[in-house]
């Protein structure tokens, strides 16, 4: 039995699908799942806070960046609002639905909450304001550099807020927007035409870039703890709300959104460029994103990660979140999720509008 491509991350229908770009949604979502498995531990962890600080330097830039790579910029037909009601809406309000009664259940009093979404939840809404507001952007000149400037401003902007997260949305639109340029250039077609030795030669930069990054982040842990650079790499409050109220804060935001697209060409230059075991699983990103907070999310509040850890704890949660974005890429639980991940709800839309 078929399973459909993963909705929002969904490669165009009438092309041919491109192992690469599979591979690096796998990889980009199970660094998600790693990042978010890991949070308890750094409190306690500087070895942990490091591995949290280098996956979070690149790893969400990368999934909205792959994001914006496959969106399209045309002005939406029906069939295109459709989906982004059913890939998008409606999984939002199914999963804020199961999250409220959570947490409603854990405080022991009603707590619906459809504004401020739950956990990564904030990442559907980002997504349809994404893609309703690309054929705009589409049509101006210097899309990336507006994009840049209203990240970057709207981190001086304390009202802004997590409303519908906006914050968030803002914050991250430039990758959005650079994934969707790099569609329109021929990089990808290149890349897999390279020779093996020029492969190699672009992947040891890559790597030393990586290992730059992984030694800068050693050398002074306790440091970037006291300048809260988690918070930066976040993309997610004003500035003033995480301590940096001066005039030049807005240098952090974009210091991290030039790192993050350096990184993210650093990432694409890794990933296996041909089929791998894990290919097919990179059609599922949704699922995985939207399930693996309820294997979590027990564990995270059974205190078991609170306190002084063991690096050993650390690996096995990286182990362990690996086998959760695994597991949750298999055909049988798609097929048991669908109806909560793609919703069809053809009875929602007008007969007109059916077909």
């Amino acid at each position: 039995m078929s399973v459909p491509a993963t909705p929002a991350l969904v490669q165009p229908a009438a092309t041919t699908r491109v192992p690469m770009w599979d591979n690096a949604r796998f990889i980009a979502i199970t660094l998600v799942v790693i990042g978010h498995a890991i949070l308890k531990l750094i409190a306690e962890s500087d070895t942990a806070y490091g591995v949290y600080l280098f996956v979070y330097a690149f790893h969400v830039p990368v999934f909205v960046a792959v994001a914006g790579y496959f969106a399209k910029a045309d002005p939406p037909g029906v069939k295109q609002l459709k989906r982004i009601i059913t890939d998008l809406v409606l999984p939002y309000l199914i999963f804020e639905a199961i999250w409220s009664v959570i947490h409603s259940l854990r405080a022991g009093r009603a707590l619906v909450d459809f504004v401020n979404p739950s956990w990564t939840l904030w990442f559907l809404i980002a997504l349809i304001i994404w893609r309703v507001t690309l054929p705009y952007l589409a049509l101006v000149r210097f899309a990336f550099l507006i994009s840049v400037i209203v990240s970057v401003a709207s981190g001086y902007l304390p009202g802004v807020g997590g409303v519908f997260a906006l914050d968030r949305t803002l914050a991250l639109l430039p990758f959005f927007v650079l994934g969707w340029k790099l569609r329109q250039l021929p990089l990808t077609e290149i890349w897999l035409r390279a020779s093996v030795r020029t492969v190699w030669l672009v992947r040891a930069g890559a790597i030393v870039v990586f290992g730059v990054l992984a030694l800068v982040i050693a050398l002074d842990v306790p440091l970037w703890r006291e300048l809260k650079i988690r918070r930066v790499l976040l993309f997610q409050q004003a500035y003033p709300d995480f301590g940096y109220d001066q005039w030049w804060a807005g240098a952090l935001r974009l210091g991290a959104i030039a790192l993050a697209v350096v990184l993210i060409f650093a990432f694409l230059t890794l990933v296996p460029r041909r089929t791998t075991w894990f290919s097919p699983l990179g059609q599922a990103t949704m699922y995985v994103y939207l399930l693996h907070t309820f294997v979590l999310y027990p564990i995270r509040e059974s205190g078991m990660l609170d306190g002084p850890q063991s690096d050993l704890l650390l690996i096995g949660m990286i182990l362990f979140s690996i086998l959760i974005a695994v597991v949750l890429s298999t055909p049988i639980v798609r097929r048991i999720f669908r109806p909560l991940v793609e919703p069809r709800a053809r009875w929602l839309f007008a007969e007109r509008d059916r077909g």
